[in-house]
């Protein structure tokens, strides 16, 4: 059977993409930021999986005003680099394993979630800077991917509660797979930042910290935290910390922390990262 390994959440900072692509990784600025990745980098070496589900917003990218799915799971073989503007990054072609995809679709829609099944589908910044932070600059991503995108850029977007129990629906699809395969699922966006308006610049130290801990050994106290809680004190992108409750739903309800890393600031946000594996006791 398949299995849920591990967790890990990292924010997507699209500077972070642009430093490695212009080989500003060493830079002053940058090094203490990639630094925190180092033990991730070693230990995902180790142990690789198999597949990974990898939670994250597009940002207006390829989805638009014209169509904006809450859960959209990608289950196409293949997953082209998108131009947000500027041109796609220099990074491989994203490979999808479109039977566990399907599979976990079709139990999520069974469990009652209402996913949008996307067979053409290119990725962001969103889904390619949290690879780029885990396996730098390779030929091909040694991994196949299962996008999961969560829309957290219109408003109103799911509640933490969905999230978190979306991705509890994922682990029992995960469970239920027959084929033998090590799995990771991954939440990434945030933490506290706001690009525009009167407060851009916000980085809230104190409750992003806050947040960590909840994370690791309350989670439930997150379940019913409001929308207005991540505008209010995380700015009006902190909302992206909902995809990290997906991951941490498909744990499990024990956890052991393996890694933690928190930098301020990476462009104009703060920078956060953890890696989870759900203990034995676990179900």
């Amino acid at each position: 059977m398949a299995r849920v390994t591990a967790g890990l959440a990292t924010s997507h900072i699209p500077a972070i993409g642009a430093a490695i692509d212009l080989a500003k990784t060493d830079m002053d600025y940058w090094r203490p930021v990639f630094a925190g990745y180092d033990w991730t980098k070693e230990w995902i070496a180790q142990s690789p999986p198999d597949v990974v589900v990898l939670v994250y917003n597009d940002h207006a990218s390829h989805f638009s005003m014209e169509l904006i799915p809450t859960f959209a799971i990608g289950c196409a073989e293949r997953f082209a680099i998108c131009d947000e503007g500027y041109g796609p990054r220099p990074v491989p072609e994203v490979v999808g394993h479109p039977d566990l995809a399907w599979h976990i679709a079709a139990s999520a829609i069974l469990d009652e979630f209402d996913m949008t099944i996307v067979n053409e589908l290119t990725v962001d910044h969103g889904l390619t800077v949290p690879l780029s932070l885990v396996f730098g600059q390779p030929a091909a991503w040694p991994v196949a991917v299962i996008p999961l995108a969560v829309n957290v850029v219109q408003y109103p977007p799911p509640t933490s509660n969905r999230c978190f129990e979306l991705g509890r629906a994922i682990r029992r699809a995960i469970q239920s797979f027959p084929e033998d395969l090590n799995v990771q699922v991954w939440g990434t966006g945030g933490m506290s930042h706001q690009l525009q308006g009167p407060r851009a610049g916000l980085i809230n130290e104190p409750w992003d910290a806050d947040f960590l801990d909840r994370l690791v050994a309350d989670p439930d106290s997150l379940r019913t935290m409001p929308h207005i809680e991540y505008l209010r004190e995380a700015g009006s992108e902190g909302i992206e910390l909902v995809m990290w409750l997906i991951m941490r739903g498909a744990l499990g309800e024990s956890v052991e922390l393996l890694h933690r890393f928190y930098h301020v600031p990476a462009s104009n946000t703060a920078l956060g990262h953890v890696v989870l594996e759900p203990t034995k006791e676990n179900p």
